[in-house]
């Protein structure tokens, strides 16, 4: 095996220096885990000019677009690091909570914004370590010399000069459904859990406007008041994009060690110290939202597990509160040994889309949700992941995201719905997640009118 190339660039914290070099270059992709401001995440990565991009085929089975995958990975050189990296050369992408759908056999959502996957096969990453707080470009040995020093130059040149670039929106955010249709929906929901169809529901609210310009300049002012460590933007051409500020993975996994981290459970932060720890208090001791957070921590053991060595599969933490810019949440790890025959891409198409999304049993809490929910997730509820040539990979629940694409820019809200759930609160729940997002959207970019 040949070795990696490996180039050192000079370290900046913040990744969107050097990704505004490649921003619109085709394919471009950013796992951000939104330093300076969120210290959780270790690494941001990104790449762009993949040597192909998948997406499904019509009526392809989930297996056979998997073994496509499966197929250009092994089209990439494994080659040989006296250390481990994050990422050698493979697949990065995402999955649309439309691809989970077809995955439960659900029937086809004709009014689909985007793909329901997109998936590049990249050569190469420029990758920031914040532990060892180095930036280096890595190269597959793929990449031949001359394209090696083509990228390297790029990053060489003047990244520091970053041009702005024209972003509007031309009215506020405004929700697909008012307040009565969505109490009758929390109340049909609790209905089927009365008549034993289901445990939990996840129901979603979609907001939405229209927008003029590049949404790269969205993110960039988004990320300075909301950035969290399970970020990332994916081009994907004529001024559209996915703009995600998740909290959440999905599931991590690095040398066979298997992880999930379920969110569920959410109470707003507080403006004083007294009402920060009476809101934390207030979430710990909530039986409805621990009892949500339960439920989906049995519904993700049992969806790695499938893939999971038997009696592998562990809660070494359970209720943890963890705290962003505009909520407290309540969440959960999940742990296990990845089986021998199996690999990342089986572990990612097993348990998608994530329990903390849909609700339990997942397909009946699928099938209520089509039937409910009057605008299609898109990219809500979807991934955005990378697997690497030496199985290694992340991803994350693209919650707290956003998609732009022909012109309107769509945010989604929701949460799980339970027994003990009222109307009032769950809507502003929905509200609050994203409140956020909208509200620094609307403060920056709104055009009023004259």
């Amino acid at each position: 095996m040949q070795p990696f190339y490996v180039h050192p660039l000079p370290y900046f914290a913040d990744p969107t220096v050097f990704f505004s070099a490649i921003r619109s270059a085709p394919g471009a992709v950013l796992f951000d885990s939104g330093r300076p401001t969120s210290q959780r995440g270790r690494y941001d990565l990104m790449s762009a000019w993949p040597i192909r991009s998948y997406q499904p085929c019509q009526d392809e089975p989930a297996e056979v677009f998997a073994e496509r995958l499966r197929s250009a990975l092994r089209g990439l050189e494994r080659g040989q690091s006296d250390e481990i990296l994050p990422f050698t050369g493979g697949l990065m992408g995402y999955l649309s909570y439309e691809f989970g759908r077809a995955i439960m056999g659900l029937p086809p959502d004709n009014n689909e914004q985007i793909p329901t996957a997109r998936i590049g096969l990249y050569s190469w990453a420029l990758v920031s370590d914040h532990e060892a707080r180095q930036s280096r470009l890595i190269f597959n040995p793929a990449v031949k010399h001359q394209e090696r020093q083509s990228i390297i130059s790029l990053f060489q040149s003047d990244i520091l000069n970053k041009k702005e670039e024209f972003f509007t929106l031309h009215a506020q955010f405004a929700p697909t459904i008012d307040y009565d249709c969505y109490k009758n929906a929390i109340s049909s929901i609790q209905d089927y859990i009365a008549a034993g169809d289901c445990y939990q529901v996840n129901f979603t609210q979609r907001f939405s406007t229209c927008h003029s310009g590049s949404p790269w300049s969205a993110y960039l002012t988004l990320r300075k008041n909301c950035a969290t460590h399970f970020g990332g933007y994916i081009n994907l051409g004529q001024h559209n994009a996915i703009m995600s500020f998740s909290p959440e993975r999905f599931i991590r996994c690095c040398n066979g060690s298997v992880e999930t981290r379920p969110i569920k459970g959410t109470m707003p932060r507080g403006q004083t110290p007294a009402e920060e720890k009476h809101f934390a208090d207030r979430l710990l001791k909530s039986e409805k939202d621990k009892s949500e957070n339960l439920m989906i921590v049995d519904l993700l053991r049992n969806d790695i597990g499938k893939n999971c060595k038997f009696g592998s599969v562990s809660v070494p933490e359970l209720f943890s509160i963890e705290s962003y810019p505009n909520v407290h949440h309540l969440v959960s790890t999940v742990r296990g040994e990845l089986a021998d025959d199996r690999d990342p891409l089986n572990l990612l198409f097993d348990a998608f889309p994530g329990g903390s999304i849909t609700g339990a049993p997942k397909k009946r809490a699928m099938e209520i949700i089509d039937e409910l929910e009057v605008s299609e997730r898109s990219i809500y509820c979807g991934s955005m992941f990378y697997i690497d040539v030496d199985g290694h990979m992340d991803s994350s629940i693209t919650i707290r995201s956003l998609l732009a694409s022909g012109g309107t820019i769509s945010c989604w809200g929701g949460g799980g719905i339970v027994v003990e759930s009222t109307a009032v609160s769950e809507y502003q729940e929905s509200v609050t997640k994203i409140q956020n997002l909208l509200a620094c959207l609307e403060n920056y970019f709104l055009q009023l009118p004259a």
